[in-house]
């Protein structure tokens, strides 16, 4: 999600002044003292009166928001899905190169219908690599999306024989615009790039 505010923070008796972050899966308040919370660590979320509270082991804490702390606490309460975070939308003709687990293809079968090869041109196509080696293919699958399509590199976190700097340099070289990073899992990140406005 990716959104961030100045508030202040009541946590342990303490009102302390800092920067509150919103993330996909975690709340994280960096100021005087640092707290991260994880949505699956909480037992109740509140808003009222423009204060988050949140409710866990070691808490509560509550965060003066102001106007977006009922907004804050929708998206915590309903985050949104894996496919809602790649843009896989009905209708969209999705295509998928490497290797997946089951259960994500399983999702994009459910959204959209089982997942194209790379061959035909696709709205979305996520490309697994695993080591950097394997992005010498993204000039090639680039050429099979349409024009306003997304190309997803899905690759492991923190390893050093496939690193960001490796995919984003790979993409550009294919003459991709790098748009966005997601989470795609515990150990898997995914990029997104698209063909630039002048190339379409």
């Amino acid at each position: 999600m990716g959104q961030e505010l100045d508030c202040r923070m009541n946590y342990r008796g303490r009102t302390l002044a800092g920067k509150a972050y919103l993330e996909t899966d975690y709340v994280l308040f960096r100021g005087e003292e640092r707290l991260k919370v994880s949505f699956k660590d909480l037992s109740a979320v509140k808003a009222a009166g423009g204060v988050l509270k949140l409710e866990f082991a070691g808490g509560p804490a509550s965060l003066e928001l102001g106007a977006a702390a009922e907004k804050w606490a929708r998206k915590i309460l309903h985050p949104p899905s894996l496919l809602d975070k790649l843009g896989v939308k009905p209708g969209l003709a999705v295509a998928t190169s490497g290797e997946f687990a089951a259960d994500f293809l399983e999702e994009v079968r459910a959204r959209n219908g089982a997942p194209g090869d790379s061959r035909a041109k696709a709205d979305l196509l996520f490309f697994a690599a695993e080591r950097a080696g394997d992005l010498a293919k993204i000039r090639k699958l680039a050429a099979g999306l349409k024009p306003a399509g997304g190309l997803w590199v899905v690759y492991p976190k923190g390893v050093k024989t496939i690193r960001e700097v490796d995919v984003i340099e790979a993409g550009r070289a294919a003459g991709l615009k790098d748009v966005k990073v997601a989470r795609f899992s515990e150990t898997h990140t995914a990029l997104k790039f698209v063909t630039p406005l002048t190339a379409r």
